[in-house]
């Protein structure tokens, strides 16, 4: 049981779900199923190169967002490099004018583009892992630090303790094996680099783990695939250790994840939330799905909560990098065509897609037809008795996900005030934002008081095709005949009304001014990605004196650290030096001509790539 020291003086603290948006679509569905924000590319200059958005379609998701109180925050977290500049000042100059509500960066230089005041991110990017870092963000201007997700929960409570500025985790979906803006491994094998939103993956890749001298320890594993991060049954603890907005991976992922994932983190932070009165929830509406959230469902690489209470093994995915869903049961019998799964196992149905282990592969094939207990895939090829079935797409599920009908609504209450000459409408939603709507004329006293009462009710309940949804209604004064007519005004007027105040209102920001701080050292190496004259500037104003060139300037990281990571081969493969220290003298993954010597620092409990590219003539 880990006990938290009281965190230093906060603000009131808003609680955040923070949903990832490939294009409008997607972030529609990520409002609409629960998110109180909302993170998107924008048409450059983010770290997912592939989705990508014109600033109308981002200015389009603000327009959508904002009746909810939900944010729609930029992502502009890339490096830069001189020539960029420019054009990377006119697009934040963009979106701002869009109505985001915030950047999200990793280049400093926008510290010193003379932007208009606006709600400053830090991206993980910026390798997020210590107080130190946080608080020298806080006070350069940072409203809230994005955290690596190799941190346990001391350590993001400790940074939360340490600084009030808005502290965001990531809670779910893919894991960057190398700490996040200081991986170089893409950028060693290609020319497309991490830091610069083009990402080629290659930690998802098989290597051979060798002893660099010809002896082959591991071959043809994916030694470096972590599985997916989910901390849905960790929130109740992070929200006590100080997270203010939990986040979900997924710019890149389809509807069905968006869906799937915000309404099930909807419903676990609403039940967190209702311990804990002193918090608040940051966006209006009660989204409500038409059917049952199952992570285990949508995209998975396997479950891990990484390093979360400590570092460990047991992270990794070896076999093969790709999702391969839920456990569904083990084979029974097998006959020419089809198989059985032993009692207890899930049922599958026609259409679902399917896969399993084979020969230290993953082999996905499809359901043609289901007999009863009886399952005819399109192959039966590598199923044998004892086999474990996965199912990686459950088209049950995919359609009841992709039909969903669910709509986020705003709670309301309504008071009608009624005279012989005039009747005031007034609704209030749950934020006590308001409005009326008035009509005057001369009214009778109505002969049956209950019926016009029940009418009035009937009418003043209503919210056709708008975002609200009425849950009470209070009559005043004098039991009066109105027709339908006039009740139907009242409530389309002060509703309409009541919609324009809350898609004009401006949202509370926390924009931060810089203050004159100086860093903790008076040096930069090649990894802190100085690479323009602005980075560096605002470098210089806060003391460091010595710049490295950036390794994505140089045309060759032979000889260079390519990848920093907590995530350790040796410890997943029970060979820690520490601990059983049975391999011993250099260990080197190879692929083909590319080759990299592994440092173990076990001082700071940390793994380095070191690139010894082969070089053949």
């Amino acid at each position: 049981m880990i006990t938290f020291v009281p965190m230093m003086e906060r603000r009131d603290r808003h609680i955040e779900l923070l949903a990832p948006a490939r294009d409008f679509a997607t972030g529609r569905d990520a409002v609409d199923f629960g998110a109180d924000a909302v993170y998107i590319g924008g048409p450059k200059f983010g770290a997912r190169r592939g989705a990508v958005n014109a600033t109308e379609e981002i200015e389009r998701l603000v327009r959508y967002a904002r009746p909810y109180g939900v944010r729609v925050y930029a992502t502009l977290n890339t490096i830069l490099y001189d020539r960029e500049l420019e054009e990377a000042r006119r697009i934040a100059l963009d979106l701002i004018a869009a109505g985001v509500s915030a950047l999200i960066i990793q280049d400093f230089a926008y510290l010193r583009m003379d932007l208009p005041p606006v709600e400053l991110h830090a991206s993980t990017q910026m390798h997020n892992m210590s107080v130190e870092q946080a608080v020298f963000l806080s006070r350069c201007g940072f409203s809230r630090i994005i955290l690596e997700r190799a941190l346990t929960l001391e350590e993001i409570a400790r940074i939360a303790q340490a600084t009030d500025a808005e502290i965001e985790c990531f809670v779910h979906g893919a894991i960057c094996v190398g700490y996040s803006g200081r991986c170089f491994l893409s950028r060693s094998m290609s020319s497309r680099s991490g830091n610069r939103g083009a990402c080629s993956q290659p930690c998802r890749l098989t290597y051979d783990l060798t002893d660099g001298r010809g002896g082959v320890i591991r071959s043809g594993l994916h030694l470096l695939s972590v599985q997916d991060l989910n901390l849905s049954a960790h929130i109740p603890e992070l929200l006590d250790a100080g997270v203010d907005s939990f986040k979900i991976e997924g710019r890149l992922k389809d509807a069905v994840y968006i869906r799937n994932a915000v309404a099930c983190y909807r419903r676990v932070i609403d039940e967190a939330l209702a311990e804990r009165p002193d918090l608040k929830r940051a966006s209006a509406g009660r989204s409500l799905p038409d059917f049952t959230p199952d992570l285990s469902r949508s995209f998975q690489r396997g479950e891990t909560t990484f390093f979360f209470h400590g570092l460990r093994s047991g992270v990794a995915s070896f076999d093969t990098p790709k999702s391969f869903g839920r456990r569904v049961g083990r084979v029974a019998r097998v006959d020419r065509e089809g198989f059985v799964l032993e009692p207890g196992g899930e049922r599958l149905a026609s259409g679902d897609g399917i896969c399993f282990f084979s020969g230290g592969r993953l082999v996905g094939t499809g359901v043609n037809r289901v007999d009863g207990d009886r399952v005819v895939p399109a192959s039966i090829e590598g199923i044998v008795r004892g086999t474990d079935i996965y199912r990686n797409f459950d088209r049950l599920f995919v359609r009841q996900v992709e039909q969903s009908r669910t709509r986020r609504t705003v709670g309301v209450r309504v008071t009608a005030d009624r005279s012989r000459d005039r009747i005031v409408v007034r609704y209030v939603d749950e934020e006590g934002l308001s409005s009326e709507a008035e009509w005057t004329g001369c009214f009778e006293e109505a002969e049956q008081s209950d019926k016009a009462r029940e009418m009035a009710r009937q009418q003043l309940s209503r919210s056709g095709d708008t975002i609200f949804r009425v849950e009470e209604v209070a009559l005043k004064g004098v039991d009066i005949f109105v027709p339908v007519a006039v009740w139907n005004e009242l409530r389309r007027t002060a509703l309409a009304r009541l919609y324009t105040i809350r898609s004009e209102r401006i949202l509370p920001s926390r924009i931060r001014q810089e203050e004159s701080v100086a860093w903790g050292n008076k040096e930069l190496t090649a990894s802190d990605n100085v690479t323009n004259h602005l980075s560096e500037r605002f470098w210089r104003d806060h003391g460091v004196v010595r710049f490295e060139r950036g390794l994505d300037l140089e045309k060759s990281l032979r000889g260079r650290c390519v990848m920093r990571s907590r995530y350790c081969i040796r410890r997943e493969i029970g060979a820690c030096l520490r601990e059983h220290p049975r391999l011993q003298g250099d260990l080197y993954l190879e692929r083909g001509s590319a080759r990299y010597r592994l440092e173990f620092d076990c001082a700071r409990c940390e793994m380095k790539l070191i690139d010894e590219k082969i070089w053949k003539d």
